[in-house]
């Protein structure tokens, strides 16, 4: 069945599947791209990284529309309920690539070219004998550091208290960046959907705010 909101035909034929409006389908996925290729105007670029149903994406692109924002997502649904929001939202300031987070920041995505880098509520792979799956270590922190303009910074929220403490502790490791308080009221940051199921469960989130060094 045909989705009720627009397609690109171009990369509809190019990879054989539905490709929608707000999706970004690289050229040459095995090419770093460019700035320009991810959005024809330059401005500010954040990156979601696993940005899920992007209640959380969409409510940033809502409140800055001066700035450019490209979820990562892995699952297909989850993209077409992304660019299904952002159509909806007449939101001409998101984009979304069906792709995996790690190829995404170490292969595809321009380096020095964006402000903020999100993480939000990663797996935590809670098993120790499967910690060595966890983003939060130094080959993802190399990644996101040569992502990030000068003056960027990586926003990184969980809500499991032992891989957050597991989390800052090889943070403070590496020296290509500098953490620094983050409290509520210090900018606008939206509660994604899931935020706030955990939230009327009780559970508590962890924040660390990380500054290029």
């Amino acid at each position: 069945m045909k989705t009720t909101f627009p397609i690109n035909e171009h990369a509809t034929a190019q990879l054989g599947r539905e490709v929608y409006d707000n999706e970004f389908v690289p050229k040459d996925y095995f090419t770093e791209q460019s700035p320009s290729d991810l959005f024809e105007r330059s401005a500010p670029t954040e990156i979601d990284l696993g940005c899920g149903d992007g209640s959380f994406l969409i409510q940033l692109a809502q409140q800055y529309p001066e700035r450019n924002f490209i979820g990562v997502e892995r699952l297909m649904g989850r993209v077409k309920k992304v660019c299904k929001k952002a159509y909806r939202a007449e939101l001409t300031n998101v984009k979304v690539l069906r792709l995996e987070t790690l190829y995404t920041i170490g292969w595809l995505m321009p380096k020095n070219s964006f402000s903020r880098i999100h993480l939000i509520c990663p797996d935590p792979w809670p098993k120790e004998k499967h910690h060595k799956n966890r983003l939060m270590q130094n080959p993802f922190f190399e990644a996101v550091h040569a992502l990030l303009q000068d003056d960027g910074e990586f926003l990184f929220r969980t809500d499991h208290e032992e891989y957050y403490d597991w989390s800052c502790e090889h943070m403070a490791n590496c020296p290509k960046f500098t953490t620094k308080p983050w409290n509520e009221d210090d900018f606008y940051y939206p509660k994604s959907d899931f935020q706030l199921q955990w939230e009327a469960e009780g559970k508590s989130l962890q924040n660390l705010r990380c500054l290029k060094a």
